[in-house]
């Protein structure tokens, strides 16, 4: 069966080398020449663990390809998935431009019946709208021609290879059975894993997106609230998380205190929710608090540095301090910054006057795009170099066993603290270090 992944961005490359991996003949679309050609060379320009591997030896084989001429991949394949962006506007509504201009793209090139997906994370209601582009611009006559479907993608940066090939459940949402059977077909080999499909209709599909980001989100900012009540009361938030994790209704997963969620998923899902249920005369207000509670989070944690080097909370009371930081990524293995907690407590530790010296196995470059005034150093023992403190901001596992003792030798003043919780308290104090974790 031949596909088209129109979009080359993180879902549209993963999606399309997974499908490959499966076996099937992916055509992948870009209007961008220069990732194109970098693709068609096996070149990821991304860091995904496996997918670069995975991407030539698709290549070699000749399963997957690369092409600028997205109206010949439509022609060649009988589905087309659309994995295009679509960011945020000013007020949180996602941006459908690219995924309208996809929608008409592929009704002028319409040679046979063919299923059109959307892969992209859009509002409720985008698959109806893309039928409409559709019947407008190929007129009457186009009963038959194609079926429109939903099926999100639920992949997890740095884990993505493995949360395609073995996911927890698989959504697809359509109207016609001649669409359902397509796409459970395309999905067969990792249904045999006996993996949990969901069938349902498109609003339910481009819902279940939305509804499982915030829900995870919500999860993530309640813990942060609960470790913000712990340091207040002097309680551990790991032994809370601990006890709430092991009640069945609750479970582990998303317990985890730290400086809040970033990344391309959970801001833009939660502010778009919030922006659909607005529409429909419905106020999500629990993730409208969501999405106000994990921007503090963020300030919160410039509170908890300033506090730690002992210094007035105000502007310019950092000066001829510096700070070393661990850590730019939103989380480990990804080179994504996009909504980073990173980003916002090093710009308004450099608004109080301070130095920032930082280091990231991945995300450096993506960084000084953003902060170029920020020193980024080789590795995580030239970030502790002359710093008054270091703060460990994504818990990369490189940063999990260090030599503490080494950097303390080389800090101008012992001080962690550590957004993530990686360390024992105890046994950094035993060392000398005056520690400061979240809710510990």
């Amino acid at each position: 069966m031949n596909i088209a992944m129109v979009g080359t961005g993180y879902v549209g490359l993963v999606t399309g080398v997974c499908f490959a991996e499966l076996g099937l003949h992916v055509t992948c679309a870009d209007k961008d020449e220069k990732r194109i050609a970098m693709l068609a060379k096996g070149e990821v320009p991304l860091y995904e663990p496996q997918l670069g591997e995975m991407l030539r030896r698709n290549l070699q084989q000749g399963r997957i390809h690369f092409t600028t001429d997205t109206a010949s991949a439509v022609k060649e394949s009988l589905v087309v998935f659309i994995a295009v962006g679509t960011p945020p506007k000013e007020d949180g509504s996602a941006d459908l431009g690219y995924v309208e201009e996809v929608a008409r793209t592929v009704a002028r090139n319409l040679d046979g019946y063919k299923v059109i997906v959307t892969k992209s994370t859009v509002p409720v209601g985008t698959g109806r709208r893309i039928q409409q582009i559709i019947r407008e611009e190929i007129g009457n006559g186009s009963q038959g021609v194609f079926d429109v479907a939903s099926n999100p993608e639920f992949l997890r940066e740095g884990s993505a290879v493995e949360d395609f090939l073995r996911p927890n459940r698989v959504v697809i949402g359509a109207d016609s059975p001649q669409a359902i059977a397509i796409l459970l077909d395309l999905y067969r080999p990792i249904y045999l894993i006996e993996t949990p499909f969901v069938v349902t209709t498109i609003e339910a599909a481009e819902l279940i997106k939305y509804a499982a980001n915030s829900f995870l989100a919500t999860k993530i900012t309640f813990m942060n609230e609960m470790a913000n009540l712990c340091d207040s009361l002097g309680v551990d938030v790991h032994v809370v998380a601990k006890a709430m994790g092991l009640d069945q209704r609750i479970g582990p997963k998303f317990l985890h205190p730290g400086p809040g969620f970033g990344g391309s998923c959970f801001p833009k899902d939660t502010l778009a929710l919030v922006q659909i249920a607005k529409e429909q005369g419905c106020r999500t207000r629990l993730v409208e608090t969501v999405v106000e509670v994990n921007e503090r989070q963020k300030l919160r944690m410039v509170e908890k540095i300033v506090g730690a080097l002992g210094v007035p909370a105000n502007p310019g009371s950092l000066e001829g301090i510096t700070v070393g930081v661990l850590g730019l990524a939103f989380k480990p293995n990804t080179d994504d910054v996009r909504e980073a907690p990173s980003l916002v407590i090093i710009r308004e530790l450099q608004r109080r006057g301070a130095q920032v010296q930082a280091y990231d196995p991945a995300a450096m470059e993506q960084a000084q795009r953003i902060l170029p005034d920020v020193d980024c150093r080789a590795d995580a023992y030239s970030v502790a170099e002359g710093a008054d403190a270091v703060v460990l901001i994504t818990e990369w596992n490189q940063f999990r066993n260090l030599d503490l003792e080494k950097i303390k030798g080389l800090m101008r003043r012992p001080i962690l603290v550590d957004l993530r919780n990686v360390y024992t308290p105890e046994r950094v104090r035993a060392l000398g270090f005056d520690y400061w974790g979240v809710g510990r």
